[in-house]
């Protein structure tokens, strides 16, 4: 399985970004996003079933981000609205192998399989 995550670069403030991720090898119960900032914990971010569509949300990310998938593509993006410094982070992208209908875990534990990361970095 690999998952090849892209998108993130440089912006300043109230910009936007779309971080997509490719997934390849196997299909997958749920995918997620998650963050983690020079010398902070790995944080969860959002997370989507590929069945039902169902997603979970940071409160951090609520009403600014939105992650989405598209199964036929194998694919799963987060758009990001309103950056603020604190979001600052690389962003990892994970999935979760099936036979977990529906269910949308917000805990890094629950994910098999993660990519290798894209930086995020906004300017203030």
């Amino acid at each position: 399985v690999q998952l090849q995550a892209s998108g993130g670069g440089l912006v300043q403030a109230g910009d936007s970004l779309r971080l997509s991720c490719a997934v390849s090898g196997r299909t997958f119960s749920a995918m997620a996003w998650f963050r983690q900032a020079p010398g902070k914990e790995r944080e969860f971010v959002a997370a989507i079933s590929r069945n039902l569509g169902r997603t979970e949300y940071a409160g951090s990310a609520k009403g600014r981000f939105t992650i989405s998938r598209d199964n036929a593509k194998n694919m799963v993006y987060l758009q990001m609205n309103s950056l603020n410094p604190g979001d600052t982070a690389v962003y990892y992208c994970a999935v979760r192998g099936n036979g977990f209908y529906g269910q949308v875990p917000r805990v890094g534990e629950s994910y098999n399989y993660w990519g290798q990361g894209t930086q995020v970095t906004v300017s203030s």
